[in-house]
């Protein structure tokens, strides 16, 4: 190829680049005021935009190829989020990236008066919207989840006005306690650093994290800590301890002043509520004290078996959960009073047994007695495998499942719940961080007329821990209207070639100066 054909290719492809770069830039400042000021969360088809550096946000306009169109163009992302800037609804969850595509459908021109009409009526339900009562959140505990709970809930914390963590409660594991607890919040093998900055009050018992100042409090016992002490009143204590998986033990926490309501981060016994965000959080009344928040491998899980039993309907299956190890788990051989888990974490797989799939049920009783399980215990940190054997009422396709599925974690209700991925080259670890529920790898789908197998990856520790601060929210509702509405998705047969793995050589719209 000559050197006169390669010399303008590079500079237009370098042009083009530093062009989304610069737009990128000037997102930032506004999607920051648009959090803080208005407590508004813009997002392209669920990618968040908060906090991203600008080659973040040109990613996620790429990810737009996966509903079948070009790369978003950033210029008329601009114009979005500054129209939403002049409008300044109230707080709302916005696909800025649907917002796009629908007035791209309607022929919009772009010029600021038709735009922002446009803009206003479609975000008609948050014009005028209250802002959200601040609620007191405690973490009971600050093992493994408790600390992603408060990376989240700090990261999310925006201009106040929703869930403010303000306590976590522990028992004093010496006189360094408060140093090695800050150390841990700040550095995870697994998830990285923490994004931020961190100072501890050893003489008054605070962390200072992100301008959030966090009280510790050492208990032992949860029907004795006074939060009122520290103006805290009417928070929702979220156990991160599994100690108490009852109604009548988790109680105990109720005793406590300033104590509200109770959400348990493990499966709840007995007849307490086991609430799967996205698929029976709608139960949750204000008459609810005490709720569970399932397992992750039930919140992995129920959300998919929700949407295929409502479309296909599923008479009967197998969830066989290949599981990352857990601190639950022994290094090295020792004592375990369970089956099998004394032996070595890091050195063997472990078979056990799981109730995940008899805990769909509480989710979703239509379909109690109709799926078992069982797991296996495997030497990784994080990150863990479902594997979902079912047999459905009608026969379908790979590719009208993959279709279906596909859909369903992009413009659905269930977007949070249900991410979608077809890559040959993708790993566990890919999956670190993930914030969806559940991610069906959409290349390992196997369907056989009735007869179709899933897998599944999911973040057990940050997936679930996302799960736990969207019950949060609507335990105290504090989550955001979601804009525009998501739309059930309708499984149909379809004749459709296979997505394939997004890479940089694929179509996408040119940067213009100007709209």
């Amino acid at each position: 190829m000559s050197e006169k054909f390669e010399a303008p290719q590079y500079e237009l492809h370098r042009a083009e680049w530093t062009a989304r770069e610069e737009l990128a830039e000037r997102m930032i400042p506004l999607i920051g005021r648009l959090y803080r000021t208005h407590g508004i969360v813009p997002s392209i088809h669920g990618r968040r935009l908060i906090n991203r550096s600008p080659i973040e946000i040109i990613k996620a306009h790429r990810f737009a190829r996966q509903t079948g169109d070009d790369v978003l163009n950033p210029v008329k992302t601009l114009a979005v989020l500054e129209g939403i800037a002049r409008i300044a609804p109230g707080a709302a969850s916005i696909d800025v990236a649907r917002l796009v595509s629908r007035y791209d459908e309607l022929g919009g021109t772009y010029e600021d008066a038709h735009l922002d009409d446009f803009i206003r009526a479609e975000l008609a339900a948050v014009i005028d919207a209250e802002t959200p009562r601040p609620t007191d959140v405690v973490l009971y505990g600050f093992g493994r989840i408790g600390r992603l709970l408060a990376r989240i809930l700090l990261a999310h914390t925006g201009n106040g006005s929703g869930l403010r963590l303000r306590a976590i409660v522990v028992r004093k594991g010496g006189d360094m306690d408060l140093k090695k607890r800050a150390s841990l919040l700040r550095r995870d093998s697994v998830h990285g650093p923490f994004a931020g900055t961190i100072e501890i009050d050893e003489e008054n018992d605070t962390i200072l994290a992100n301008g959030t100042l966090i009280q510790v409090i050492y208990s032992d016992d949860p029907a004795t800590v006074d939060y009122e002490r520290y103006g805290i009143r009417d928070a929702i204590i979220v156990d991160n301890t599994g100690r108490w998986r009852d109604e009548e033990a988790l109680s105990r926490h109720l005793q406590s002043k300033g104590a509200g309501r109770v959400l348990l981060t493990a499966p709840g016994k007995g007849a307490l509520k086991n609430i799967v965000f996205g698929v029976n959080s709608d139960d949750i009344t204000a008459d609810d004290r005490i709720l569970s928040a399932a397992s992750c491998t039930t919140n992995a899980i129920t959300p998919i078996l929700g949407v295929l039993d409502e479309s296909f309907g599923v008479v009967r299956g197998h969830v066989e959960t290949v599981h990352s190890f857990t601190n639950d788990q022994n290094l090295i051989d020792n004592f375990h009073k369970g089956d099998r888990r004394g032996r070595s974490a890091v050195l063997n797989m472990v078979i056990t047994e799981t109730g995940a799939a008899k805990a769909v049920a509480k989710a979703l009783p239509q379909l109690a007695g109709k799926l078992s399980g069982s797991a296996i215990r495997v030497p990784t940190p994080d990150v863990s495998l479902a594997i979902l054997n079912l047999q459905l009422a009608r026969p379908t396709t790979k590719d009208e499942l993959n279709a279906f599925l596909r859909q369903v974690s992009l413009t659905s209700p269930m977007r949070q719940q249900i991410d979608y991925i077809e890559s040959s080259e993708v790993v566990s670890t890919d999956f670190v961080g993930n914030n969806r529920a559940g991610i069906v790898d959409g290349l390992a789908t196997i369907a056989d007329g009735e007869n179709v197998v899933l897998y599944v990856w999911y973040d057990n520790e940050y997936g679930y821990s996302c799960q736990v601060v969207r019950v949060v929210e609507k335990m105290a509702g504090a989550h955001p209207t979601v804009l525009p509405e998501r739309q059930p998705v309708v499984a149909r047969p379809v004749d459709v070639e296979p997505v394939e793995e997004l890479v940089d050589e694929a179509p996408r719209e040119a940067v213009p100066a100007a709209v």
